[in-house]
């Protein structure tokens, strides 16, 4: 496991949100993949990637078997942790019909690290 910052810590052992818009990975468009910045695992593709306009990253999709959907301590949404670690990522929502998929994961850049895909 890797040593978290406070801010990282508050995020993803303390299960808080970063401000909205302030994330760097929000209107970020590179290929490649985003992994967990706690531990290391692959979760979301950037083909999977979209603009929500939200504040914060939003996929269609994950690598399956990578993200687990719990609910959240509020009691109204789904809170969406890593599968291996069980850091927090963020919230799932469906039905908002930004995307033929039809679900918004909705992520906190600070959770996440990119991996640029190898150009040849």
């Amino acid at each position: 496991m890797k040593k978290l910052s406070p801010e990282e810590k508050h995020v993803i052992i303390d299960k808080g949100t970063e401000v909205p818009f302030t994330g760097k990975f929000n209107d970020f468009k590179e290929p490649g993949t985003y992994i967990c910045k706690q531990c290391g695992e692959e979760l979301y593709r950037s083909e999977d990637k979209f603009a929500s306009g939200c504040g914060w990253p939003s996929f269609d999709d994950e690598i399956p078997g990578k993200v687990k959907r719990v609910p959240d301590a509020d009691g109204r949404r789904t809170e969406i942790v890593c599968q291996s670690c069980d850091g927090h990522l963020g919230h799932v929502f469906i039905g908002e019909q930004f995307t033929e998929k039809n679900t918004r994961h909705c992520v906190n850049s600070i959770s996440l690290e990119f991996i640029p895909e190898k150009k040849d």
